[in-house]
Protein backbone atom coordinates (compact mmCIF):
# COMPACT_ATOMS: atom_id res chain seq x y z
CA UNK A 1 0.00 0.00 0.00
CA UNK A 2 1.47 3.52 -0.88
CA UNK A 3 1.11 6.28 0.86
CA UNK A 4 -1.16 8.98 -0.39
CA UNK A 5 0.32 12.42 -1.42
CA UNK A 6 -0.83 15.63 -0.18
CA UNK A 7 -3.59 17.39 -1.66
CA UNK A 8 -0.99 20.64 -2.30
CA UNK A 9 -3.65 22.74 0.21
CA UNK A 10 -2.17 25.27 2.14
CA UNK A 11 -0.90 24.33 5.65
CA UNK A 12 -3.07 24.89 8.23
CA UNK A 13 -1.46 28.22 11.24
CA UNK A 14 1.26 26.97 13.05
CA UNK A 15 2.10 24.51 10.89
CA UNK A 16 5.47 23.80 9.99
CA UNK A 17 5.43 21.73 6.48
CA UNK A 18 9.13 21.78 6.65
CA UNK A 19 9.24 19.73 10.13
CA UNK A 20 7.80 16.09 10.62
CA UNK A 21 4.66 15.30 12.79
CA UNK A 22 3.96 12.18 14.31
CA UNK A 23 0.54 12.86 13.46
CA UNK A 24 1.11 13.43 9.36
CA UNK A 25 3.82 10.70 9.23
CA UNK A 26 1.03 8.29 10.55
CA UNK A 27 -1.07 9.43 8.53
CA UNK A 28 0.89 9.14 5.54
CA UNK A 29 1.78 5.34 6.81
CA UNK A 30 -2.27 4.81 6.97
CA UNK A 31 -2.85 6.13 3.31
CA UNK A 32 -4.04 9.84 4.14
CA UNK A 33 -3.45 12.64 2.52
CA UNK A 34 -2.38 15.40 5.02
CA UNK A 35 1.43 15.06 4.96
CA UNK A 36 4.42 16.93 3.17
CA UNK A 37 7.57 15.39 1.69
CA UNK A 38 9.37 15.56 5.01
CA UNK A 39 6.48 13.28 7.06
CA UNK A 40 6.86 11.26 3.64
CA UNK A 41 11.05 11.06 4.02
CA UNK A 42 10.57 9.77 7.66
CA UNK A 43 8.28 6.83 6.87
CA UNK A 44 10.84 5.99 3.62
CA UNK A 45 13.67 5.57 5.95
CA UNK A 46 11.63 3.36 8.24
CA UNK A 47 10.76 1.11 5.27
CA UNK A 48 14.40 0.56 4.95
CA UNK A 49 14.54 -1.16 8.54
CA UNK A 50 11.17 -2.93 8.57
CA UNK A 51 9.84 -2.71 4.78
CA UNK A 52 6.60 -3.94 6.44
CA UNK A 53 5.90 -0.44 8.69
CA UNK A 54 3.07 0.36 6.57
CA UNK A 55 1.48 -3.36 7.95
CA UNK A 56 3.20 -1.69 11.40
CA UNK A 57 0.54 1.24 11.43
CA UNK A 58 -2.27 -0.66 10.81
CA UNK A 59 -2.16 -3.50 13.61
CA UNK A 60 -2.01 0.02 15.85
CA UNK A 61 -5.18 1.25 14.25
CA UNK A 62 -6.71 -2.50 14.09
CA UNK A 63 -6.15 -2.99 17.28
CA UNK A 64 -8.07 0.55 18.33
CA UNK A 65 -10.91 0.06 16.43
CA UNK A 66 -11.24 -4.05 18.15
CA UNK A 67 -10.35 -2.35 21.49
CA UNK A 68 -12.97 0.63 20.92
CA UNK A 69 -15.81 -1.89 20.15
CA UNK A 70 -15.04 -4.56 22.82
CA UNK A 71 -15.30 -1.12 25.54
CA UNK A 72 -18.60 0.14 23.79
CA UNK A 73 -19.86 -2.99 23.27
CA UNK A 74 -18.82 -5.51 26.23
CA UNK A 75 -18.88 -2.68 29.04
CA UNK A 76 -21.29 -0.06 30.62
CA UNK A 77 -18.72 2.59 29.91
CA UNK A 78 -20.40 5.49 27.52
CA UNK A 79 -17.51 8.17 27.83
CA UNK A 80 -14.06 7.83 26.33
CA UNK A 81 -10.99 10.06 26.52
CA UNK A 82 -9.07 9.16 23.47
CA UNK A 83 -5.35 10.58 23.53
CA UNK A 84 -3.31 11.37 20.21
CA UNK A 85 -6.50 11.42 18.26
CA UNK A 86 -4.28 11.55 15.34
CA UNK A 87 -5.63 12.47 11.80
CA UNK A 88 -8.76 11.38 10.39
CA UNK A 89 -7.53 9.19 8.24
CA UNK A 90 -9.35 5.68 8.96
CA UNK A 91 -12.01 4.83 11.09
CA UNK A 92 -12.02 6.57 14.01
CA UNK A 93 -13.05 6.21 17.94
CA UNK A 94 -16.18 8.13 17.50
CA UNK A 95 -17.60 6.01 14.61
CA UNK A 96 -16.65 2.99 16.21
CA UNK A 97 -18.16 3.51 19.62
CA UNK A 98 -20.97 5.64 18.53
CA UNK A 99 -22.09 2.68 16.17
CA UNK A 100 -22.73 0.54 19.15
CA UNK A 101 -23.57 3.01 21.27
CA UNK A 102 -25.33 6.30 19.88
CA UNK A 103 -24.97 8.40 23.34
CA UNK A 104 -21.58 7.39 23.72
CA UNK A 105 -19.18 10.68 24.32
CA UNK A 106 -16.11 10.93 23.18
CA UNK A 107 -13.19 13.57 24.17
CA UNK A 108 -10.12 13.36 21.66
CA UNK A 109 -6.84 15.04 23.21
CA UNK A 110 -4.29 16.41 21.09
CA UNK A 111 -1.86 19.76 20.68
CA UNK A 112 -1.05 19.10 17.41
CA UNK A 113 -2.10 22.29 15.35
CA UNK A 114 -2.94 20.21 12.28
CA UNK A 115 -4.96 17.63 14.05
CA UNK A 116 -6.60 20.27 15.59
CA UNK A 117 -7.22 22.19 12.52
CA UNK A 118 -8.44 19.46 10.41
CA UNK A 119 -10.32 17.53 14.01
CA UNK A 120 -12.37 20.44 14.56
CA UNK A 121 -13.59 20.56 10.90
CA UNK A 122 -14.31 17.31 11.16
CA UNK A 123 -16.64 16.98 14.41
CA UNK A 124 -18.47 20.67 13.45
CA UNK A 125 -21.92 18.97 13.43
CA UNK A 126 -21.32 15.71 16.13
CA UNK A 127 -22.60 17.26 19.23
CA UNK A 128 -21.20 13.71 21.70
CA UNK A 129 -17.77 14.35 20.38
CA UNK A 130 -14.79 16.77 21.17
CA UNK A 131 -11.41 17.67 20.56
CA UNK A 132 -9.55 18.85 23.40
CA UNK A 133 -6.26 21.05 23.21
CA UNK A 134 -4.10 19.62 25.94
CA UNK A 135 -0.51 17.73 26.21
CA UNK A 136 -1.67 13.89 26.70
CA UNK A 137 1.48 13.26 28.66
CA UNK A 138 -0.04 15.67 31.32
CA UNK A 139 -3.00 14.39 32.93
CA UNK A 140 -3.42 16.94 35.48
CA UNK A 141 -4.23 19.48 32.52
CA UNK A 142 -6.24 16.81 30.22
CA UNK A 143 -8.90 16.62 33.22
CA UNK A 144 -8.75 20.71 33.71
CA UNK A 145 -9.64 20.60 30.16
CA UNK A 146 -13.35 22.80 29.45
CA UNK A 147 -14.23 20.02 26.86
CA UNK A 148 -13.19 17.46 29.32
CA UNK A 149 -15.19 18.64 32.26
CA UNK A 150 -18.33 20.34 30.37
CA UNK A 151 -18.97 16.79 28.49
CA UNK A 152 -17.76 14.01 30.96
CA UNK A 153 -18.94 12.91 34.46
CA UNK A 154 -15.92 12.38 35.99
CA UNK A 155 -17.55 10.46 38.84
CA UNK A 156 -18.32 7.85 36.40
CA UNK A 157 -16.66 4.92 34.50
CA UNK A 158 -14.01 6.11 31.56
CA UNK A 159 -12.44 4.90 29.05
CA UNK A 160 -8.99 5.82 28.56
CA UNK A 161 -7.34 5.18 25.21
CA UNK A 162 -3.14 5.74 24.97
CA UNK A 163 -3.04 3.69 21.23
CA UNK A 164 0.19 4.57 19.79
CA UNK A 165 1.66 7.63 21.79
CA UNK A 166 3.46 6.77 25.37
CA UNK A 167 6.51 5.37 23.00
CA UNK A 168 6.73 8.84 21.64
CA UNK A 169 7.27 10.52 25.13
CA UNK A 170 10.55 12.24 25.15
CA UNK A 171 12.84 11.95 27.70
CA UNK A 172 13.03 9.86 30.83
CA UNK A 173 12.10 6.50 29.92
CA UNK A 174 10.26 6.00 33.42
CA UNK A 175 8.66 9.06 33.24
CA UNK A 176 5.26 7.24 31.01
CA UNK A 177 5.06 4.67 33.62
CA UNK A 178 4.42 7.65 36.15
CA UNK A 179 2.40 9.36 33.71
CA UNK A 180 -0.34 6.38 33.67
CA UNK A 181 -0.21 6.01 37.64
CA UNK A 182 -1.12 9.99 37.54
CA UNK A 183 -4.24 8.78 35.22
CA UNK A 184 -5.30 5.63 36.73
CA UNK A 185 -5.19 8.02 40.35
CA UNK A 186 -7.58 10.04 38.54
CA UNK A 187 -9.99 8.09 36.99
CA UNK A 188 -12.96 6.45 38.47
CA UNK A 189 -13.45 2.67 40.13
CA UNK A 190 -14.91 0.97 37.24
CA UNK A 191 -12.56 2.86 34.30
CA UNK A 192 -10.94 0.91 31.65
CA UNK A 193 -7.91 1.94 30.32
CA UNK A 194 -6.40 0.37 26.77
CA UNK A 195 -2.58 1.26 25.32
CA UNK A 196 -1.20 0.04 22.59
CA UNK A 197 2.93 0.53 22.48
CA UNK A 198 5.74 -0.59 19.88
CA UNK A 199 7.34 -3.55 21.23
CA UNK A 200 10.41 -5.27 21.57
CA UNK A 201 9.35 -9.30 21.50
CA UNK A 202 12.56 -10.44 23.25
CA UNK A 203 13.28 -12.82 20.39
CA UNK A 204 14.93 -12.85 16.73
CA UNK A 205 12.95 -9.67 15.82
CA UNK A 206 14.39 -7.47 18.98
CA UNK A 207 17.55 -6.06 16.70
CA UNK A 208 15.05 -5.11 14.29
CA UNK A 209 13.08 -3.50 16.88
CA UNK A 210 15.93 -1.62 18.53
CA UNK A 211 17.23 -0.58 14.69
CA UNK A 212 13.62 0.67 14.40
CA UNK A 213 14.05 2.54 17.58
CA UNK A 214 17.14 4.09 16.50
CA UNK A 215 16.05 5.89 13.45
CA UNK A 216 13.00 7.16 14.93
CA UNK A 217 15.13 8.51 18.16
CA UNK A 218 18.02 9.96 16.34
CA UNK A 219 16.25 10.59 13.20
CA UNK A 220 14.02 13.96 12.49
CA UNK A 221 11.22 12.70 14.50
CA UNK A 222 12.87 12.52 17.74
CA UNK A 223 10.72 9.65 19.17
CA UNK A 224 9.63 5.91 19.15
CA UNK A 225 10.65 3.67 22.20
CA UNK A 226 10.49 -0.30 21.94
CA UNK A 227 9.18 -1.70 24.89
CA UNK A 228 9.45 -5.59 26.24
CA UNK A 229 5.77 -6.95 27.18
CA UNK A 230 6.88 -6.60 31.09
CA UNK A 231 7.85 -2.99 30.57
CA UNK A 232 4.70 -2.13 28.55
CA UNK A 233 2.73 -3.81 31.65
CA UNK A 234 4.19 -1.51 33.98
CA UNK A 235 1.92 0.68 32.71
CA UNK A 236 -1.30 -0.74 33.98
CA UNK A 237 -0.69 0.13 37.17
CA UNK A 238 -2.57 -1.23 40.03
CA UNK A 239 -5.23 -2.41 37.04
CA UNK A 240 -7.14 -5.48 36.82
CA UNK A 241 -5.62 -6.57 32.80
CA UNK A 242 -8.57 -8.16 30.57
CA UNK A 243 -7.55 -11.42 29.37
CA UNK A 244 -5.26 -12.82 27.41
CA UNK A 245 -3.26 -9.29 29.05
CA UNK A 246 -0.53 -7.67 27.61
CA UNK A 247 0.28 -9.31 24.28
CA UNK A 248 1.31 -8.78 20.29
CA UNK A 249 -1.99 -6.48 19.27
CA UNK A 250 -2.78 -8.88 16.50
CA UNK A 251 -3.58 -11.95 19.57
CA UNK A 252 -5.55 -9.30 21.28
CA UNK A 253 -8.86 -10.69 20.53
CA UNK A 254 -8.31 -10.97 16.67
CA UNK A 255 -11.53 -10.79 14.65
CA UNK A 256 -11.54 -14.79 13.48
CA UNK A 257 -8.85 -16.94 12.35
CA UNK A 258 -5.49 -16.61 11.14
CA UNK A 259 -5.45 -17.83 8.22
CA UNK A 260 -2.23 -15.59 7.07
CA UNK A 261 1.45 -16.12 8.59
CA UNK A 262 2.33 -13.07 10.68
CA UNK A 263 4.77 -11.04 9.71
CA UNK A 264 7.73 -9.01 11.37
CA UNK A 265 5.72 -6.43 12.02
CA UNK A 266 2.76 -8.52 14.13
CA UNK A 267 6.05 -9.04 16.58
CA UNK A 268 6.81 -5.58 17.01
CA UNK A 269 3.46 -3.70 18.12
CA UNK A 270 1.68 -4.98 21.76
CA UNK A 271 -1.05 -3.81 23.87
CA UNK A 272 -3.87 -4.49 26.59
CA UNK A 273 -7.02 -3.61 28.90
CA UNK A 274 -7.00 -3.17 31.74
CA UNK A 275 -9.83 -2.35 34.64
CA UNK A 276 -9.87 -0.12 37.62
CA UNK A 277 -11.36 -1.92 40.22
Amino acid sequence: MAAAKPSGRRAPAGVDPRRPSIARVYDAALGGKDNYEVDRKVLAELEQVVPTVLDLAWTGRNFLIRVARFLADQTDVHQFIDCGSGLPTAENTHQVVQRVNPDARVIYIDNDPVVLAHGRALLEDNDRTFLADADLFEPEQVFANEHVNKHLDLTEPIALLHISTLHHHVGDRHRPAEIMKEYVDRLPSGSFVAIGHFADPENEYTQKARDFERILVEGDLGSGTFRTLSEIEELFPGLEMMSPGVVQAVDWWPDGPKLKAPDETHQLFAGGVGRKP
